[in-house]
C-alpha cells in the first residue's frame, strides 16, 4: 500500500514510525513531515502544507495513494475528509461536520448538553460588554476559551476578575486568537486530576486506547505557562477499570450515538479530555484526532497492526478487530526550544539522538528539519523522548536515560514527567 500521512509534528513522526512497521505498507509520503519522518523507514517527505487541501488531493490522485491518514486538526476541520471521500479516496478521520467537536467549542458544549454528557456549565459570547458583565456577576473565577482552533493556546485561567475582563477584551475586541476568538466561552473552572481517553471509532463502534495523562506547564512542578504539552505517560493510574467503564458509557458512547443520530457519524479517533472532580467525571473538551504528546506514549504500547485498525474504522467493522496492547507503561519527555511557548530561536543543531536510541529510548521528532545533512531545530517543541518499562517509574527512568544523551543549545525540559502520579 501507498500511504499519505498529513502533518509535521511529533504525533506524525510517531504515526509514521508505527505505520512503517506494517507489512502491508510499501511507501509512506509525509506532507510536509519533519527531520524525523525524513529518515523513518519507508517514509519520504513531500513539500505540501497540511492546509493545502487541493494540493494534497492532487498528490494522492497522481501517486495512487491507497490510504490517507490525517494527523492535525486544522485540515480535518477544513473538510479534507469530505474532499477525499468525494474523490473516491480512502482517508482516516472525521468529516467536517463531525470535526466540529473540536473546531467549535461552542458547538461541542451545546452537543454535550443535548446528549447529557457530563461537563461544566458555560456561556457563549461574541459581545465583549455582555461577556464582561457576566464575569463581574460571578462569585468564582471562570475559564475563558476561544471557541475556534487556537493551536492549543486558546484557554486562559485568569487570576482575578480584572484579568478575566482584560483577556475577554483581547479575545473579543483585539482578536488575540484571530477568528478563533470571535466567539468565546466563559466556562466553569473545574479542579481535579486530568485524564485523556482516546478511542478508535467507526461511526457506531468504539475501541478504547490506554488512558494517558500529559503535563501542560512548561516547568518542573507545574510552574510556568501552559504549553502544547511537555510530556505524557500511559496508562494513567487514575483510570481504573470502573472509571473506564464510566467513560465509555457516559461520554464516548453518548457522543458516538449522538453524532450518528444527528446525521454525522463519527469515524476516526475521538479524544476526550476529562477531569475527575469532587462531583464526578466531567468532559473538558473533545479533540477529533490523535493527541500530541499522547500519541508518543500510546502507539509504542500498541502491538496490533495500526493499518488494520484504521481500515476497520473506515469500513465500519471495528467490532471485528480487537486492538492488542502490551503490558507495562510508557512515558515521554519533551525537549523544547529556549523561550517556548513565547519567542524562541531556531536553527540549533541537535546532537546524539542515535545514542539515546541505542540506550533503549525512542525519539520522536517534532520541530526539526534536515538541512545539508544536519538535524536542526525548527519549532518550539523539538523532540519527545519515549521510554517503555514494566511500570511508570521504569518507563520514566528509561525516557530520562535517553534524554541524557541528547543536546542542543537552549534546550528546556521538565524533570518530573510521570512522577506526580506514581
Amino acid at each position: 500500500m501507498n500511504l499519505l500521512l498529513i502533518g509535521s509534528g511529533g504525533r506524525e513522526h510517531a504515526l509514521a514510525w508505527k505505520l512503517s512497521q506494517s507489512s502491508q505498507v510499501g511507501r509512506i509520503f509525509v506532507a510536509p513531515g519533519n527531520g524525523g519522518t525524513a529518515t523513518t523507514a519507508k517514509c519520504e517527505n513531500v513539500a505540501i502544507a497540511d492546509s493545502d487541501l487541493s494540493g494534497l488531493l492532487a498528490f494522492a490522485q497522481t501517486h495512487v495513494i491507497d490510504l490517507t491518514v490525517v494527523g492535525p486538526e486544522v485540515p480535518l476541520v477544513a473538510g479534507i475528509v469530505d474532499l477525499f471521500q468525494t474523490a473516491g479516496l480512502r482517508i482516516f478521520g472525521p468529516v467536517q461536520s463531525a470535526a466540529q467537536l473540536e473546531g467549535s467549542k461552542a458547538f461541542s458544549k451545546a452537543f454535550m448538553q443535548r446528549h447529557q454528557i457530563p461537563t461544566g456549565w458555560a456561556r457563549v459570547y461574541s459581545d465583549f460588554e455582555e461577556a464582561a458583565d457576566f464575569v463581574h456577576s460571578l462569585d468564582a473565577l471562570p475559564v475563558l476559551k476561544a471557541s475556534g482552533l487556537a493551536a492549543g493556546k486558546g484557554v486562559v485561567l485568569p487570576a482575578s476578575q480584572d484579568e478575566a475582563v482584560e483577556v475577554l477584551r483581547q479575545m473579543l475586541v483585539e482578536r488575540s486568537f484571530g477568528a478563533a476568538s470571535a466567539t468565546v466561552l466563559v466556562e466553569e473552572r473545574l479542579t481535579g486530576p486530568e485524564v485523556s481517553v482516546l478511542a478508535f471509532c467507526d461511526g457506531k463502534n468504539i475501541a478504547l486506547m490506554p488512558p494517558a495523562q500529559d503535563h501542560k506547564r512548561l516547568l518542573t512542578g507545574d510552574r510556568g505557562p501552559n504549553t502544547g504539552g511537555m510530556g505524557a505517560f500511559a496508562p494513567s493510574p487514575q483510570a481504573t477499570p470502573a472509571f473506564l467503564e464510566e467513560v465509555e458509557s457516559s461520554v464516548l458512547r453518548p457522543a458516538i450515538d449522538g453524532m450518528a443520530a444527528e446525521g454525522t457519524p463519527y469515524v476516526g479517533v475521538l479524544y476526550a479530555g476529562l477531569m475527575l472532580t469532587a462531583d464526578g467525571l466531567r468532559v473538558l473538551e473533545f479533540n477529533c484526532r490523535f493527541g500530541d504528546p499522547e500519541t508518543q506514549v500510546i502507539l509504542p504500547l500498541l502491538e496490533s497492526d495500526l493499518v488494520d485498525l484504521l481500515l476497520a474504522c473506515i469500513d465500519g467493522r471495528l467490532d471485528e478487530v480487537t486492538p492488542i496492547w502490551q503490558a507495562g507503561a510508557a512515558a515521554t519527555v519533551v525537549l523544547a526550544s529556549g523561550g517556548y511557548p513565547g519567542h524562541y530561536a531556531t536553527g540549533k543543531e541537535i546532537h546524539d539522538i542515535a545514542k539515546a536510541e541505542a540506550a533503549g529510548s525512542t525519539v520522536f521528532q517534532a520541530g526539526t528539519a534536515l538541512t545539508d545533512g544536519r538535524l536542526l531545530t525548527s519549532g518550539g517543541r523539538v523532540l519527545a523522548v519515549t521510554g517503555l518499562g514494566e511500570d511508570l517509574p521504569a518507563a520514566a527512568r528509561q525516557a530520562y536515560a535517553g534524554l541524557a544523551h541528547i543536546a542542543f543549545d537552549g534546550a528546556v525540559w521538565r524533570t518530573d514527567i510521570a512522577r506526580k502520579s506514581v
